[in-house]
């Protein structure tokens, strides 16, 4: 094997760093596979949608039903917990992505399922005020839903994740 200069080069399976045609990095792990690695990209959007949106999401919800607690009682008090216990796993999910842990994909599953097992009981029950006019139910659970369905299907699928942690 030539070399150019210093350090671990191609192909040496002690974890490149190379450029394609394109120009894209593309990191080479351990055991020699090549392709994406590292938190980055698509996995970095979601890893911020966990860590920053779902939290001021949940702080903007919460905040608006305060108001309705005295008259809707326990149920809702409840429903406000599940969310924030719901909330915490997704942070707990995006810091260990982040710290590239061997179980942050599993974790990351397990955060998108409940939290789309809450939006599903939060919309198709009234235990939880809000303003959606009738019959645009179905069209805000199929939104979520897809949501859900697409982040899950990209920590199944995805190289970089695969790459990152380990995953086969």
């Amino acid at each position: 094997m030539c070399t150019d200069g210093p350090g671990p080069q191609r192909g040496s399976r002690a974890g490149n760093t190379g450029q394609d045609e394109a120009g894209a990095v593309h990191d080479e792990d351990v055991r020699g596979h090549s392709g994406p690695a590292g938190v980055g990209g698509w996995l970095i959007v979601f890893c911020l949608l966990l860590l920053v949106w779902q939290p001021i999401s949940l702080g903007l919800v919460a905040s608006s039903v305060l108001d309705a607690l005295p008259v809707r009682g326990a149920p809702l008090a409840v429903l406000l917990l599940v969310r924030l216990l719901v909330t915490s796993l997704g942070v707990s999910a995006g810091l260990t992505l982040l710290g590239r842990r061997a179980y942050a994909p599993a974790l990351a599953k397990a955060s998108l399922v409940a939290s789309a097992a809450t939006d599903t009981f939060v919309y198709s029950t009234s235990v939880f005020p809000s303003n959606r006019l009738p019959g645009e139910t179905p069209f805000v659970l199929a939104a979520s839903f897809a949501y859900y369905t697409v982040w899950f299907m990209y920590l199944i699928r995805s190289t970089r994740v695969r790459n990152t942690y380990g995953q086969a």
